[in-house]
């Protein structure tokens, strides 16, 4: 049986309902490579993703499908700022505690530290979100998903027709 991770102990601590999932450490990163090992759509994989506020240092976590990119006019509305990048490995392993490529969205955040959801990924069935250990995946509602992320569900991505 694989290790009780801090994000498992998290969710259970909080009795938010999810499931385990396994697959091989010799996957190669990213959301479709652990779509295709677990046998779910791309979309249903998070990217977990960390934004920081130029002009104040602030980290925000982000969450969009793993076939999505948040469009940089939404993300700068849902930040209230125009000045705002993606953060940088160092300073996402700084923040988080985890490298990038499994950094899970509840457990780890300091005190009034943002998280959004993309709505569109609010009409999945199940959603998988990484563990911080490479080859285990938590899959969860979104309904669960937001409560434990203490997320905000705004509109992030622009589909296309």
């Amino acid at each position: 049986m694989p290790p009780i991770l801090p994000s498992h102990r998290y969710l259970n601590e909080h009795s938010i309902a999810y499931e385990r999932r396994s697959f091989s450490p010799e996957t190669e990163k990213g959301a479709t490579n652990v779509a295709n090992a677990l046998g779910y759509r791309e979309r249903q994989m998070i990217k977990t993703l960390i934004f920081e506020v130029v002009d104040t240092g602030e980290k925000a976590l982000i969450m969009v499908g793993g076939d999505q990119s948040a469009k940089s006019g939404l993300l700068k509305k849902a930040l209230g700022s125009r000045n705002i990048r993606m953060a940088d490995p160092d300073a996402v392993l700084a923040f988080t505690g985890y490298r990038i490529g499994s950094i899970p969205p509840f457990g780890w955040q300091p005190d009034g530290t943002r998280t959004f959801l993309d709505e569109a990924l609010m009409q999945e069935a199940v959603l998988g979100v990484g563990t911080g250990q490479w080859g285990e995946e938590i899959l969860i509602s979104p309904t669960n998903l937001v409560q434990a992320a203490h997320a905000t569900v705004v509109k992030l991505v622009e589909e296309t027709p």
